[in-house]
């Protein structure tokens, strides 16, 4: 009996946890001399996003305490996200070079963008 009762438990401690993931279309916008310039859309699906520029690669994204966009336009920009900016019509992002000099990649930021969901 108590093998069944952990097993319950267990059971539906798995269904009250939901990760949150970004889902839906968005505009991506760069910001560049203090105003925002649109670039183009991206769609997100769980865990890849594909931009409607048939020519720009899918990428990648990664779940943990930040949100991470890898194979961002290139395969050397990375995109991270705040875990608190994801449930947000407006995401503020941070653009990340994996060449850079620093000894964290993330650490140094080389550009910060806006992805604003279309309803």
């Amino acid at each position: 009996m108590k093998y069944f009762t952990l097993i319950t438990t267990l059971f539906f401690i798995t269904l009250n946890q939901k990760t949150d993931k970004l889902t839906g279309r968005y505009n991506y916008l760069t910001e560049d001399n203090s105003s925002y310039i649109q670039k183009d859309k991206i769609t997100f699906n769980d865990s890849v996003f594909v931009f409607d520029n048939k020519y720009l690669p899918k990428g990648r994204i990664s779940y943990g305490n930040i949100i991470l966009l890898d194979h961002f336009i290139n395969t050397d920009l990375i995109i991270s996200i705040s875990k608190d900016q994801i449930k947000k019509d407006t995401i503020l992002f941070y653009m990340h070079d994996k060449q850079s000099s620093a000894s964290n990649y993330l650490d140094e930021v080389v550009g910060k963008g806006k992805l604003i969901r279309i309803k």
